[in-house]
């Protein structure tokens, strides 16, 4: 059987990711692929209960737990959702992956971003994505994305602006680093361009 392919969306909040898998696992669909779509964390049932932790937790969680608690339910999503569907031979589209953790708790929270892909690629037994989607958007129109939906900020979301900065930057310096993994697209222009983007792309992966 042939293996599946692995397809991750990065960015910033509000950047667009939730639509452009959206419309990229109906696309895949409608061309009669078996498409498994999932995120982190939140794409198992322990997955679940850490994105409670991390992203909704009142009180503060210090940093390297933080980045621990993403790398837990990181190792526990590959083994037992990921990896499966791709020896399965299915699509597999899911929002987030190391890349977040590197730009987030690397950047965002300044602990060693080569120390976060490491633990992350350790608890994962080397995993990476065979193509990854950056939607670049600056972190002033991406806030303005997220006050228009009118909803609470979750914990990462509700951080300044200068940790929004770091955590672009970081995503721009981890594409520049791997350009043969990930597809960099301006989150400003029409949803249906980045769409039509997406597919060309993950049509040649195809």
């Amino acid at each position: 059987m042939t293996r599946g392919v692995w397809i991750t969306f990065e960015g910033g909040d509000g950047a667009g990711k939730t639509t452009q898998a959206t419309l990229l696992e109906r696309w895949l669909r409608d061309e009669g692929r078996t498409v498994v779509r999932t995120r982190e964390p939140g794409g198992t049932e322990v997955g679940v209960l850490v994105r409670d932790i991390v992203l909704h937790h009142r009180g503060d969680i210090a940093p390297r737990a933080e980045a621990l608690l993403y790398a837990a339910d990181r190792a526990h999503h590959v083994a037992t959702l990921v990896r499966p569907a791709l020896a399965r031979g299915e699509i597999v589209i899911q929002d987030r992956y190391l890349d977040s953790s590197v730009a987030y708790q690397g950047a965002g929270r300044v602990l060693d971003a080569a120390q976060i892909r490491d633990l992350s690629l350790w608890a994962t037994d080397g995993a990476l994505p065979d193509l990854t989607v950056l939607l670049d958007l600056d972190p002033a129109s991406a806030r303005a994305r997220l006050d228009a939906d009118d909803k609470p900020f979750d914990r990462l979301e509700a951080e300044k602006a200068d940790f929004h900065a770091r955590v672009r930057q970081a995503f721009l310096d981890l594409a520049a680093a791997e350009p043969e993994r990930f597809l960099v697209l301006d989150a400003s222009l029409p949803a249906d361009d980045l769409a039509a983007a997406v597919r060309a792309r993950v049509a040649a992966v195809l």
